[in-house]
């Protein structure tokens, strides 16, 4: 008769399994998240003119491309050894490599200062502080957290996006026992809308962005069932807290596309205070994820240029280079309406994009992945 296995070898493969195939897509959603659908402003801008129904498809092909550009950029960073920005790009797009490293700095420093308002506004409305208060508690734990450095980082921002999904589903069935009725009948009498395919492919090339900077969380990947199961699980991850949003938001359709923050104005119609403040509480922590993810990477990218001086980076720079990056990038966006400037290029930033990184992974990144010999 077979031995039932031991409980702790179990929960071991649990445990590795949620580590290879699910950790990943965390990570990447809360990069996501925070420097996107956080507020339902972006879902409002990309997919709102499809309708109902094509903003539901739009998001569909969103994280159908998100999945296939993620297992490919995980599988070419596993084969290549190259798991921050610079080194990965240099394996993707040789001597072209710092194209990408000048757009990215441009969308870095657009989230840095979108999400430093936004934390100083957050906290001002939630609670009445004085907004100064939360734009320097997020600088304080973005900090704390680059400090301690990735594998810190990975846990704080595997737990935080369970949270999220905890909410974003409460949401949604809270929105659909309200507002159910609405939601139904918006459904009902939606006809199939134009340009959902381009606002997906859109969507994904402008967030895709960020997918250099999360590769430290493959690391410990081993083969190329692990890095394509991870990516293809990473883009539904990604999109699925998106689309609940997006469905709740029908039950005020005629209203809330018109709303700078559809997501206050969800809460307001539904009046459960307590619900308010818990999302609200979560939105911060989304913002102090994207802002230490996208600087984490800065600070890794610089780290592999004091190993090539067979050097070490200190320790004590990595909050040093973040709170000075967050700090720039916020007085940069109050002082020369920075914010307002690069949204203004947002479409031509999306197209540099998927020119520099979606593209080239689609076809040189390909390549090489089927081209290598290495543990498959």
């Amino acid at each position: 008769m077979l031995k039932k296995p031991p409980t702790n070898f179990r929960e071991g493969l649990t445990i590795n399994f949620f580590k290879i195939y699910i950790l990943p897509g965390f990570i990447f959603q809360s990069v996501v998240i925070g420097g996107g659908y956080a507020t339902g402003r972006e879902l409002i801008e990309f997919f709102f003119a499809a309708g109902p129904i094509g903003g539901l498809l739009g998001l569909l092909v969103s994280g159908t491309i998100f999945g296939l550009v993620l297992a490919l950029s995980f599988e070419l960073a596993r084969i290549c050894k190259t798991y921050d920005y610079r080194s990965f790009c240099k394996a993707l797009l040789g001597r072209g490599w710092f194209l990408f490293e000048i757009i990215y700095f441009i969308q870095l420093l657009l989230v840095l200062a979108v999400i430093g308002a936004a934390a100083g506004e957050l906290t001002g409305a939630t609670f009445g502080l004085p907004p100064i208060m939360g734009t320097l508690a997020l600088m304080a734990l973005i900090g704390i957290l680059t400090f301690n450095g990735s594998q810190v980082i990975k846990r704080v921002l595997a737990g935080w996006s369970l949270l999220l999904y905890a909410v974003y589903i409460l949401l949604f069935v809270l929105a659909y026992k309200a507002l159910g009725g609405d939601i139904s009948e918006t459904y009902n009498q939606a006809s199939l809308g134009e340009g959902w395919v381009s606002s997906g492919i859109l969507y994904s090339g402008y967030n895709l962005a960020v997918v250099p900077a999360i590769l430290f969380a493959i690391t410990e990947h081993k083969r190329r069932r692990e890095t394509i199961g991870a990516g293809l699980i990473a883009g539904a991850i990604a999109v699925i807290p998106a689309m609940l949003f997006f469905v709740a938001m029908m039950g005020k359709y005629a209203e809330i596309g018109t709303q700078p923050v559809p997501a206050s104005f969800l809460m307001s119609a539904l009046d459960i205070r307590w619900l308010e403040l818990v999302f609200q509480v979560v939105i911060f922590g989304t913002f102090v994820e994207t802002g230490a993810a996208m600087l984490h990477a800065v600070n890794q990218r610089i780290a592999t240029s004091f190993v090539e001086r067979e050097k070490n980076m200190p320790r004590i720079a990595r909050p040093i280079v973040s709170v000075t990056f967050l700090a720039i990038a916020i007085y940069a966006g109050h002082a020369f309406g920075i914010v307002s400037l690069i949204a203004g290029g947002y479409g031509i930033l999306t197209l540099a994009f998927i020119a520099v990184l979606v593209l080239p992974l689609l076809t040189i990144g390909l390549w090489k992945i089927v081209n290598n010999k290495a543990v498959q």
